[in-house]
């Protein structure tokens, strides 16, 4: 029986795990790590350890009786976390090192993409500029510029002409992203609409969450830079039973067989980034953890089983577990960012009067880039406040959404009005 559960991380996505699995059963004593100003509220907040000790965060676990750790971001999937506490008969939710790969190297991706025969976009690898500038000159522009490690969401850019193409692989080669842009992804540029898929794998079997929709780029009309995400609505109308029947079938199943292959087992939240073209669903990532902010809107809509999902994972027993989700529910979030976001975001700044807004269950904000500095908020990220709504109409959704920020007093930030539009 699970008492005592540890989420690591600190993001709106954490803020949301904590909530379902308080939905799950409100008896549960959860702590986060290191959490966030939101999670102090719904959990124990861990400041004191850092979230890349490893030996720390397993004595943490041994002295306070944890019987599951939830791992939220990706980097500590990457940095082998997983691969750490399940030496030490800690009982775990999310991939290992070797899975976790599949976001921690795009070219590890395409490989494992191309062995399984996963439709994908053309793509080739680099190390140095000219050749990269070539095969972008090859491709035509817009082309996709990548980073092959981890950059907070941010290492994607779409070069529109050869300057815009020179300056993204002169920027990547030059350290913008430190050691993750050693090496580069070229890719074509991929049309149609754009949607992420959620499954829960055990290794063998896996469990669909469903299709979100995420707003990536910071300004109005879907312009500007890429960021972590400016806002998500779930379910995605555009898709229909039979295509997600074509992607399980031609892009999740044969990932997880070909990881096998590689005696890689994959357990945890594999969630694909999809592009729906005229020729089919194309796979443009992999990511080895629940998204932000798409969490926000999945998570409502499992009817509290949050919990005995992710119990049926770790614990290899999905080929028989019956997930019921509520299709009726329309969730929008939107993100309230920190001007300056997605490059300098202001930091340190107080938001005043939180405690005074009225929230109801199907209309909530969740704490993102927060800290508790008692009894002060301070927004310390670039993402800072998730605005959530639930109704079973997408503009009724969008009303309650936006109607609950404009009672948050915070003049140093900023938010899309097109979410969900």
């Amino acid at each position: 029986m699970v008492k005592n559960i540890l989420v690591i991380g600190s993001g709106g996505r954490e803020s949301a795990v904590c909530k379902a699995f308080l939905q799950s059963d409100p008896h549960l004593k959860i702590f986060a790590l290191p959490g966030n100003a939101g999670t102090a509220s719904l959990a124990i907040n861990v400041s004191h350890i850092n979230i890349n000790n490893h030996r720390e965060i397993i004595a943490f676990c041994q002295e306070q009786k944890i019987d599951l750790v939830f791992v939220g971001p990706e980097q500590p999937l990457v940095n082998g976390l997983v691969d750490d506490l399940q030496q030490e008969q800690i009982l775990v939710f999310g991939p290992n090192k070797k899975a976790s790969q599949l976001e921690g190297s795009k070219i590890f991706m395409k490989k494992i993409a191309k062995q399984a025969q996963v439709p994908t976009a053309r793509y080739q690898e680099f190390t140095s500029s000219k050749p990269a500038l070539q095969y972008c000159l090859e491709l035509g522009f817009p082309c996709v510029i990548k980073a092959d490690g981890l950059a907070s969401g941010k290492g994607v850019i779409i070069a529109n002409n050869q300057q815009e193409a020179q300056d993204a692989i002169n920027s990547m080669f030059a350290g913008k992203f430190g050691l993750a842009g050693e090496k580069i992804v070229i890719e074509e540029f991929l049309t149609g609409y754009e949607v992420s898929y959620f499954v829960v794998a055990d290794g063998c079997n896996f469990v669909s969450l469903g299709f979100v929709c995420d707003h990536k780029k910071v300004g109005e009309n879907e312009t500007g830079l890429n960021t972590g995400g400016m806002g998500t609505f779930s379910p995605v109308d555009k898709v229909s039973k039979q295509l997600q029947k074509q992607i399980d079938q031609e892009i999740i199943l044969p990932t997880l067989l070909a990881l096998q292959q590689q005696n890689i087992s994959f357990c945890g939240v594999l969630f694909a980034g999809l592009m729906i073209t005229n020729q089919g669903p194309k796979l443009l990532e992999f990511n080895v953890r629940f998204g932000d902010p798409e969490t926000q809107v999945l998570l409502p809509r499992l009817n509290q089983q949050f919990l005995s999902l992710i119990l049926a994972s770790v614990h290899k027993k999905l080929a028989n577990f019956q997930l019921i989700i509520d299709e009726t529910k329309k969730l929008v979030c939107v993100v309230l960012c920190a001007k300056g976001y997605p490059e300098n975001h202001i930091k340190n700044t107080e938001i005043i009067g939180l405690e005074k807004i009225q929230q109801t269950p199907d209309c909530y904000f969740l704490h993102a880039g927060t800290i508790l500095d008692n009894p002060k908020i301070i927004a310390v990220g670039g993402r800072v406040l998730n605005i959530i709504a639930i109704d079973d109409d997408f503009a009724k959704a969008r009303k309650k959404a936006y109607n609950l920020l404009q009672q948050i007093n915070w003049r140093h930030g900023f938010y899309r009005t097109d979410i969900a539009l």
